[in-house]
């Protein structure tokens, strides 16, 4: 006889409600400990929200600095701006005089073709075929066409 034809006895009556209350109360251990898992990244989750919201306070204080800075700067720019203009109305004429005074000549440049790899061209005539064959009859041949 062998021992895969037995049958598995199982309990009856009372013994299957105990193997219940086992399972159920093993079930519940296993729920706790997800319980007290979620709890745990429950708290981290909160933990990073409450750093990235300090985060994004500092962020936010960065950023109201800068733009009093840049509105600083704005003001700044403009009124050197307008200094600016006033010097060089006062003192465009003067160095103008002392640019006109210290200019630089150079006479033109003329290029070098005496080697024969740096020849001059000469530009290429463009013309059309009828001037090219001395001719403006459309019927005409020219001589080096004709068998």
């Amino acid at each position: 006889m062998s021992l895969t034809l037995i049958p598995l006895r199982k309990g009856h009556g009372r013994r299957r409600a105990a193997d219940k209350v086992t399972e159920l109360r093993d079930e519940n251990r296993g729920l706790r400990a997800q319980v007290v898992g979620a709890s745990d990244a429950y708290q981290l989750l909160q933990q990073r929200l409450n750093e990235t919201a300090a985060r994004q306070a500092e962020a936010e204080e960065i950023i109201v600095q800068q733009l009093a800075n840049l509105d600083e700067l704005r003001d700044e720019n403009e009124q050197l701006r307008d200094e600016l203009a006033a010097l060089k109305v006062r003192f465009g004429p003067e160095l103008a005089a002392e640019a006109n005074a210290n200019a630089i000549t150079v006479p033109p440049a003329v290029r070098d073709t005496s080697a024969i790899e740096d020849q001059a061209t000469a530009p290429i005539p463009v013309i059309t075929l009828q001037q090219a064959f001395g001719s403006t009859d459309p019927a005409h041949v020219p001589a080096c066409a004709r068998p």
